[in-house]
């Protein structure tokens, strides 16, 4: 079982918002590099960052060059104060009756940015901890069998935080509940995670049966959340990104989710390995992008979209969160943070706008006591009611081919 409050240190000459900006720009450094016509981030198997150094698990295609693609990610890396990549490289195996493919062992410290160095180092082919070649290459969505209980799984994501991406979420899966779905909601925000407080269970913990977790029952949604997990609502999740992917994956595979026609997972902001390993591990719908009408947010999105793109998750739509404010005084209305934004973007990327949202100080106020707009059946539901229904008008011809002989 995955030890959710064991610790890890972090750089104390390095603040968290260095960190964020660093780790930031080597995932989109990882995004944007192709081997091939392949984008490498679905080949990496796990990643860990330690201060300027980088170490990747890669599975490389045939014929592809690990050297050549470590020199150029160092080049590439370097200006964002990366100073040395490891790289664990695994080839497929060769066609029978032709020699070896496999590179020689790369070494566990190779100084991408000194070749001098890196070459005396890789003279020996003798390694004691070489991996077995493979005979696949790492794993795609169109490889993905759907989830034996669960038909839709939809990752509700954002380009950058603070746009209302989780109010949104939570809203969309009670919206998809009241139209006679059934739903279940994972809080895949490992850093932030506030499913269980916007839905009233904060104080709830899940149960174990058989070493599978059994999901919190949140007003008749299966709802499951590192933050359920955690001792208090201040204990921070310091982890590095191998951990928290590997949160991600306990909570989808050992959990004993019912039968659901939608799994909602509210992701974390940004490009970053938790996004990279649910599009290689997580047999995902389509995406829903919440953005706001404002420039630099809109900026963000596209990358967002790009990134689903890059991995083959088909974008369901966009949201356009805080579109209007409506003074409570006077009752002007203004776009406080710009127009047409959500629509630019649907309009660009020929994907549908599923919806525009207000800025509105009662959606805030209901998810802070428990009670979304949705439940609450307030003023600002229709607003999720219609987005629910356009999500629901297309989601069919994305759906994935279910495995009925699949046994957990």
């Amino acid at each position: 079982m995955f030890n959710f409050m064991k610790k890890t240190s972090t750089k104390k000459t390095e603040t968290p918002e260095q960190r964020a900006e660093r780790d930031s720009a080597v995932d989109k450094v990882l995004l944007g590099y192709e081997v091939g016509t392949i984008s490498i981030a679905t080949m990496v198997t796990g990643l860990e960052r330690d201060g300027d150094q980088l170490t990747l698990d890669l599975r490389l295609p045939v014929n592809s060059n690990p050297e050549i693609i470590q020199q150029e990610l160092g080049q590439l890396l370097h200006p964002h104060g990366i100073k040395a990549i490891h790289m664990n490289v695994r080839l497929p195996a060769p066609a029978k009756g032709t020699g070896s493919s496999l590179p020689k062992a790369m070494p566990k410290t190779t100084n991408a940015m000194d070749s001098q160095s890196k070459s005396s180092e890789t003279t020996g082919s003798k390694t004691t901890d070489a991996e077995p070649p493979i005979t696949k290459a790492a794993p795609t969505q169109a490889s993905l069998t759907a989830h034996p209980r669960i038909r839709h799984i939809i990752v509700v994501a954002s380009g950058k935080g603070g746009v209302g991406k989780s109010t949104t979420t939570v809203n969309i899966a009670l919206a998809l509940q009241k139209l006679g779905n059934r739903v279940g909601v994972l809080d895949a925000d490992i850093y932030g995670p506030s499913m269980p407080t916007m839905l009233g269970v904060d104080n709830v913990r899940p149960e174990l049966e058989n070493e599978q977790f059994v999901p919190i029952n949140a007003h008749g949604m299966a709802m499951l959340s590192i933050g359920s997990l955690l001792d208090g609502d201040n204990t921070p999740v310091a982890w590095r990104g191998p951990k928290a992917t590997g949160a991600l994956m306990q909570l989808y595979n050992q959990t004993n989710w019912p039968q659901l026609d939608y799994l909602v997972i509210d992701m974390p902001p940004g490009t970053g390995d938790i996004q990279l390993t649910l599009a290689q591990r997580i047999p995902v719908t389509g995406a829903v992008i919440v953005t706001t009408p404002q420039h630099i947010a809109l900026l963000d999105a596209q990358k967002g979209v790009e990134m689903f793109n890059k991995t083959n998750i088909p974008v369901l739509g966009v949201v356009e969160n805080m579109a209007l404010h409506t003074c409570s005084n006077c009752n002007h209305t203004e776009a406080i943070f710009g127009t047409g934004g959500g629509e630019k973007i649907a309009e660009q990327y020929q994907v549908p706008l599923l919806g525009q949202l207000p800025l509105a100080s009662g959606i805030r106020a209901q998810v802070d006591k428990g009670e979304p707009s949705v439940l609450a059946d307030d003023e600002f539901a229709p607003y999720y009611m219609s987005i629910a229904k356009n999500i629901e008008a297309n989601i069919n011809k994305f759906a994935k081919p279910i495995d009925d002989k699949r046994i957990f």
